[in-house]
């Protein structure tokens, strides 16, 4: 029985875990893109009218390490940009959804909406380095 409840238990975390960058890419184009540019290099049609200027996505990763963490907390709102006359996102609604665990480089699960567990899955397959 602890086998079966061990087994159950596995499969249920990574689940939790899973990630679409098929997913990510959509919603990247579909809410993200304006801003930061289809290529995410910061170069999108709104950059122009932004206080600061979007970041270049394709830079994120430093060292071989991507960082989970600062990128799922600024897609969510708890570490707020002010870029556009309100805190980033502006899209802030279509990212909720039901929270799961993404690891951080350090191995610590960090708490967020599958939406932003995609995001991140996509935006990791931009990265130049």
């Amino acid at each position: 029985m602890k086998a079966v409840l061990s087994l159950v238990l596995g499969l249920a975390a990574s689940a939790s875990m899973a990630q679409d960058a098929e997913m990510g890419e959509a919603l990247y184009l579909k809410h993200c893109a304006t801003c930061h540019g289809i290529e995410a290099t910061g170069q999108g049609p709104m950059a122009g009218v932004l206080v600061i200027k979007p970041v270049d996505l394709t830079q994120l990763e430093q060292d071989g390490i991507f960082p989970v963490e600062r990128v799922a907390k600024r897609i969510d709102g708890r570490d707020a940009l002010i870029s556009h006359g309100s805190p980033m996102p502006v899209y802030g609604d279509f990212f909720e959804g039901r929270d799961v665990a993404i690891k951080t480089h350090t191995g610590q699960p960090l708490m967020t909406s599958q939406p932003i567990v995609d995001l991140i899955a996509y935006m990791r397959t931009l990265q130049a380095n």
